[in-house]
């Protein structure tokens, strides 16, 4: 790898979870994510890029959003904005669903589907990187995004404390 080469990308730090903040039950397209983030305001918030890597649908599908060569750096056409402050050295996930369905309070609207996706994925994730930290979106931010608390998740499935973000 060239200096340069080396100096466009960073080490992969943190796997983001994230929630579409959407009313349960109700899918949401990778157009519509698109829409939203890359759409100029005040349609949209104007990004350059999605703010996710991955989503997984209501059925459990997961869909590739920002494509990547799944080795340990994130390289400039890798960066999504999932996490002001952190987006060049993480990847974000994001399941549909976290609201209930009239939309507006925080719920965890995982489907059993999704559940399943969502660990098969961390689990897989955390193999091909042994030195990731997973965290929630709300452990960065005041947020309630991904609507569930993701430490106590990741313990539940398996994931060992050293790959468990600790921060705020």
């Amino acid at each position: 790898m060239s200096q340069k080469e080396k100096a466009m990308k960073k080490k992969l730090l943190y796997l983001v979870i994230h929630c579409t903040a959407t009313p349960e039950g109700r899918e949401v397209s990778s157009d519509e994510i698109r829409k939203w983030h890359l759409s100029p305001k005040p349609q949209g918030r104007g990004w350059k890029q999605v703010g996710y890597t991955d989503m997984i649908h209501l059925n459990g599908a997961i869909e590739r959003l920002v494509p990547n060569n799944e080795d340990a750096f994130v390289d400039e056409w890798e960066i999504t904005n999932g996490a002001k402050g952190i987006n060049s050295v993480a990847r974000h996930i994001v399941y549909v669903g976290g609201c209930e369905p009239h939309g507006q309070t925080a719920k965890d609207t995982r489907t059993p589907a999704q559940r399943e996706a969502l660990a098969k994925f961390v689990r897989n994730f955390v193999s091909k990187n042994p030195d990731v930290k997973v965290a929630g979106h709300n452990q960065f931010t005041a947020k309630a995004c991904p609507s569930f608390d993701v430490p106590k998740w990741l313990r539940s499935i398996g994931i060992p404390e050293k790959n468990i973000y600790k921060g705020k």
